[in-house]
């Protein structure tokens, strides 16, 4: 996530007076030092398409493809073709908060080792919520919504459909409707069929897309580890006996999102994953991360336990834009587009 290792961090007058003074500056250090190293180990910017925000709220939507050029013979005039917006959506950033506190014995009797554990539990604590919320809002978007730390958000994209449904629309009625929610097990052969649907994506007007799915997004399950690197890293198809040539072999990354959680309705579990195009995502702002305000931590006294108080405070949101960036597959999904041919 760029950026968010520059933390506000602030103080109430008094506190450097205090006897809490000398404890300011290796906490400061501990929250930012340990917030830096875990966003090189997050995977949402490998996923979402990072934005900013200075407003309530943003809203993202798309337009429709420009109409094909025209042969018009010399000296012809130019056609003349409109634009016409497509779906949107508005996403709002969340208010999020925690703390944690230091008391005055532990600083009299120079507890520092403690002092850090509290700094660095704080911020897993931070960290972890917005991984844990951008891989809950990937899942759950085989649904309408879903509930995160007691609070339902919509999973939905622009179209109003799930992210991850067998009947997006077009909101021209160009195109009938497409499905990025596939039932089959991963394999060599049902990457190469998920690819290919990826690629026969079309816009609102029925126009094909240059979709190039270029990312594998997987929990950290050992039997997809297993499938997945054998299907991208070996030289030969791993199932044929002749290792006939794997023109798969390193084309993708591959994405191993330990806080993706399970997916209710998948038979056993931790098999669903996802092929996403990573370019798509990022110029039509399909799955968005939206940051509003960045970590802001105070430091202050209280007055009535004469504890020195650390409160963390952050903004930001989580929506889904452009589906056509995404595909979710898995086995045993009620409901979704079969991917493997019948023979």
């Amino acid at each position: 996530m760029k950026g968010l290792s520059e933390i506000v961090f602030s103080k109430s007058s008094g506190v450097n007076d205090s006897i809490f003074g000398k404890s300011q500056e290796p906490i400061r250090a501990v929250v930012e030092q340990n917030v830096e190293s875990f966003e090189k180990a997050s995977m949402i910017e490998r996923v979402y398409c990072m934005d900013t925000t200075d407003s309530f709220a943003e809203k993202y939507t798309s337009e429709t493809s420009l109409g094909n050029f025209k042969p018009v013979g010399e000296n012809g005039e130019n056609p003349r073709t409109s634009f016409r917006e497509g779906y949107a959506q508005v996403i709002e950033p969340d208010t999020w908060k925690n703390s944690f506190e230091v008391t005055q014995e532990m600083v009299e009797d120079a507890k520092m080792g403690k002092i850090r554990s509290k700094a660095s539990a704080f911020t897993l604590s931070y960290n972890r919520t917005r991984e844990l919320f951008a891989a809950t809002m990937f899942a759950g978007g085989v649904g309408n919504t879903v509930t995160f730390e007691g609070k339902t958000y919509s999973t939905k994209a622009a179209d109003g459909k799930p992210l991850f449904s067998t009947a997006h629309t077009s909101v021209t009625e160009g195109c009938a409707d497409q499905s990025n929610l596939f039932d089959a097990d991963f394999s060599y052969d049902a990457l190469c069929y998920l690819e290919e649907a990826m690629q026969g994506y079309r816009d609102d007007d029925g126009n094909l897309l240059n979709i190039m799915p270029d990312t594998i997004v997987i929990p950290n399950s050992a039997k997809l580890k297993k499938a997945v690197f054998e299907a991208v890293g070996a030289d030969g198809i791993p199932t044929t006996a002749n290792h006939s040539m794997n023109y798969q072999l390193g084309r993708w990354n591959v994405v191993v999102w330990p806080y993706l959680p399970v997916v209710a309705g998948v038979t056993a579990g931790k098999n669903a994953w996802y092929l996403l195009d990573s370019q798509f995502n990022q110029a039509y702002m399909g799955l968005i991360w939206l940051d509003r305000v960045k970590l802001t931590v105070k430091s202050y006294i209280d007055e009535t336990t004469d504890a020195n108080i650390f409160k963390g405070r952050a903004r930001f949101g989580v929506g889904f834009n452009n589906w056509r960036c995404a595909a979710m597959c898995g086995p045993g999904i009620s409901g979704a587009t079969a991917l493997l041919p019948s023979v």
